[in-house]
């Protein structure tokens, strides 16, 4: 199984609108994935589902991350690393069936221009400790808002060749 991360709880983020070109895209050359946004995310998670707690709403979520054996993961820059809430979303998952030997690849997205490479590479960090193995090209996305078109498709030819080379990669990782 492969899960596609939108990793922030923004409303209407381009985080997600990323994410769900992602799975189109994915879907197009024949992989099958399932899409969890991190708006999801119950809304008192840090009450319900830290330190050994399981509610019955991030339970759901839990089963499709213990079935997931390929992550890949959206990354919004939020200042200057990764959202707070993907911290919390990892802590809450359980360990080590989460995320222990399984794989994953990591996209940085912003609104300015450096594509959160400096959140890519902290949360890489946090990937390695937790077993995770990294697939090695990272794609960084600088000015979103100008990568996408209003159907939600990416349109600057250069991006469209990086990602289709990154998903490419990614089937076969």
């Amino acid at each position: 199984m492969v899960t596609i991360i939108a990793s922030t709880n923004r409303a209407g983020s381009f985080t997600l609108k990323l994410a769900q070109y992602y799975q189109k895209q994915l879907a197009a050359k024949g992989m099958e994935t399932t899409l969890v946004s991190l708006a999801q995310l119950p809304p008192n998670l840090i009450e319900t589902d830290l330190y050994g707690k399981r509610s019955e709403a991030f339970g759901e979520i839990q089963k499709i991350i213990t079935a997931t054996e390929k992550f890949l993961f959206l990354i919004p820059e939020y200042n200057g690393s990764f959202p707070g809430i993907l911290k919390v979303f990892v802590d809450a998952c359980s360990f080590p069936e989460s995320f222990y030997d399984k794989k994953v690849a990591l996209v940085g997205l912003s609104s300015g221009k450096y594509g959160n490479i400096r959140g890519v590479d902290h949360f890489t960090g946090v990937c390695h400790y937790l077993n995770l193995h990294v697939m090695p090209l990272k794609i960084h996305i600088a000015s979103i808002r100008k990568e996408m078109d209003e159907q939600g498709n990416i349109t600057p030819e250069d991006t469209l060749k990086f990602t289709n080379e990154q998903m490419d990669k990614f089937i076969k990782f």
